[in-house]
Order: structure tokens, then C-alpha cells, then sequence
């Protein structure tokens, strides 16, 4: 128990718990965006189609009959608008994904380019040095 407290407690699971819940609510909002928002005027524009009712039906819904109560069956459909709008709904979070991850990514470029140790200039050769590289180029020269 105590190991599952400490896993709980760490900041790493809290901040994946918040991660997660912000998804869920903002692929929510997206959705409704693109099913309430962008898609009326899309459907509008190519006359007046509802892509949520875009569907091939494979066989018709029957209804109950009063011999048979309980005999009524569900339609069997290919619901392909539906479709089209959870791909509409996907491209836009991942275009959103990828917004948030390229600043995120810049963000950490521009404070890894300022931690970067700025080259020192070269140092001056001491008194030592300056009066051995004269001795070496006194006997180069003889």
C-alpha cells in the first residue's frame, strides 16, 4: 500500500491524470465544433446535406406489428457521415496536437540555446610562455 501511495503521490501521475482529463473535454469541444459549428455550413454549401445523416442502408428498419410485440428491427446502416466528421474532428486535434508540441519544442530550444557556456576568449600566454616561445624561435632561426 505504501509503494501505491508513492506512485499516486508523484507529479508525474497527477499531471498525466490533468493531461488526460483536459483530452477528454477538449476532443469534446472539438467535436462539438466540428459537428455543430463547421459542418452545417459545409453541408449547407454542397445543398443542404446533414453529414450525420449520410449513410448506406443494408436493410430497413421494420416496425412492430400488433400480432407481434416486440418483433420491430433495428436498421442496419453504413453511417459514412459519421465518419467524416470524427476524421474532420481528429485532423483538427492533431493539428492542434502538433501546434502545442512545435511551440513546446521552440520553447525548450530557445533555454537550452541560453544554458549554451558562451566561449571564453583565449587566454593571454603567460610571461613564461611568451619568453619560451622566443627561445624556440631563436634557435629555429640558428
Amino acid at each position: 500500500m505504501n509503494e501505491f501511495k508513492k506512485f499516486i503521490a508523484k507529479g508525474n501521475v497527477v499531471e498525466l491524470a490533468v493531461g488526460l482529463i483536459l483530452a477528454t473535454y477538449f476532443g469534446a469541444i472539438v467535436k462539438s465544433f466540428v459537428n455543430d459549428i463547421l459542418m452545417p455550413p459545409i453541408g449547407e454549401l454542397l445543398g443542404g446535406v446533414d453529414f450525420s445523416d449520410l449513410k448506406y442502408v443494408i436493410s430497413e428498419a421494420t416496425a412492430e406489428t400488433a400480432e407481434g410485440a416486440g418483433d420491430a428491427i433495428a436498421e442496419v446502416a453504413i453511417n459514412y457521415g459519421v465518419f467524416i466528421n470524427t476524421i474532420i474532428t481528429f485532423l483538427i486535434v492533431a493539428f492542434a496536437v502538433f501546434i502545442i508540441v512545435k511551440a513546446y519544442n521552440n520553447m525548450i530550444d530557445r533555454m537550452k540555446r541560453k544554458e549554451e557556456v558562451v566561449p571564453t576568449p583565449p587566454i593571454e600566454p603567460t610571461k613564461e610562455e611568451v619568453l619560451l616561445a622566443e627561445i624556440r624561435d631563436l634557435l629555429k632561426r640558428q
